[in-house]
């Protein structure tokens, strides 16, 4: 399953989009001026008319995207949308380039060095150099059939210049979305931590109380579980044996509890059990299926089985009730020493 973008990277493609609004809109505003200036200074080519029309229209695609871009840096889409401006710029800039030569006079090669530096920041070394490969060919298309000024010597100078620059750039974007990827992974496993068990993986008591507070105002059933005949377990076999079969315990509790429901582990052979909007009658349910699967015997290595039993307290919070995680959980211990009492008087 793919992982979710996190905070710091909806923020980086947020400021990629919003400067990608920003000097579009520029370059828009400029070439609509542009077409306005030649156009009243007299008859103006069609080709050339047409090629900056087109070039307006492809500017506000782009920017379209953009914005959409910006507004879900999240979304499933975000990669095409971005591919989709890398491609229009790059056309863009390669028709501007070819007018510039064929009508103008002017050079302005080295403006494709613009589309191959977004591409690096947007898809880092690949992108970089396939956006240099059409920018360079479009140029070297352009000297070849001698449309302006320029010789092949200069498409050959402007070619090495940007693959120059897609290679600093693309290589310097990727061992930074490297390094991003790698700071983040270490976040999400040092978050992970903060919020796990270290021996089960079950979520830890901070973990719990975060989703019983998402919980308020909601019924909630809380179950509290403790082990019987873990410490001879332990006292027997070693803390090692003892490790595994609470490793064992929790992999059973969480392959039982619904997908709208949470096991995790308090310390020692203690585990909770939340089940939001459960009444009494299915928190006894729940309950009673612990206690079927948790005295099934348990490998404990070497070929070695070792059964145990559990005492099971329940808590059930009425719907706007008030009571905290703590307080059910007092609730239920209660409850579950009243049952492991009753076990041992009889």
């Amino acid at each position: 399953m793919p992982v979710p973008p996190d905070e710091s990277l909806l923020t980086r493609r947020r400021t990629v989009e919003l400067s990608a609004l920003i000097t579009r809109g520029l370059g828009w505003l400029s070439t609509i001026a542009y077409l306005m200036q030649v156009t009243t200074a007299g008859p103006v080519p069609a080709p050339l008319e047409r090629s900056l029309i087109a070039g307006i229209v492809a500017m506000a695609a782009a920017n379209l995207l953009a914005f959409a871009g910006w507004r879900r840096p999240g979304g499933r889409w975000y990669s095409a949308l971005s591919a989709g401006q890398v491609a229009l710029d790059s056309v863009v800039v390669a028709g501007l380039v070819t007018i510039s030569e064929a009508y103008t006079g002017q050079v302005t090669w080295p403006i494709m060095a613009v589309p191959v530096v977004v591409a690096a920041i947007r898809h880092r070394l690949a992108g970089a150099l396939l956006v240099w490969a059409f920018t360079s060919a479009s140029f070297g298309l352009v000297v070849s059939l001698a449309l302006g000024s320029s010789q092949p010597r200069d498409a050959i100078f402007g070619a090495l210049i940007n693959l120059l620059i897609a290679l600093v750039t693309g290589t310097q974007s990727t061992a930074f979305a490297r390094q991003l990827d790698t700071l983040n992974q270490v976040r999400r496993e040092l978050q992970h931590q903060a919020r796990h068990d270290n021996l089960t993986g079950l979520p830890n008591r901070a973990h719990l109380a975060e989703r019983a507070a998402h919980c308020s105002g909601r019924r909630l059933a809380v179950l509290l579980l403790d082990l019987n005949g873990f410490k001879q377990v332990n006292d027997t076999y070693g803390h090692a044996a003892g490790d595994e079969l609470l490793h064992q315990v929790a992999l059973r509790l969480s392959a039982i509890i619904g997908s709208g429901d949470l096991v995790g582990r308090l310390g020692g052979d203690e585990f909770v059990v939340l089940l939001p909007d459960a009444g009494p009658e299915r928190a006894a349910q729940v309950a009673d299926r612990i206690r079927e699967v948790i005295r099934r015997p348990v490998q404990i290595g070497d070929g070695r089985a070792v059964t145990v039993g559990v005492s099971v307290g329940q808590a059930v919070r009425p719907v706007d009730g008030t009571a905290d995680l703590d307080t059910l959980t007092a609730e239920a211990d209660v409850a579950m020493y009243r049952e492991k009492h009753a076990r041992r008087a009889a």
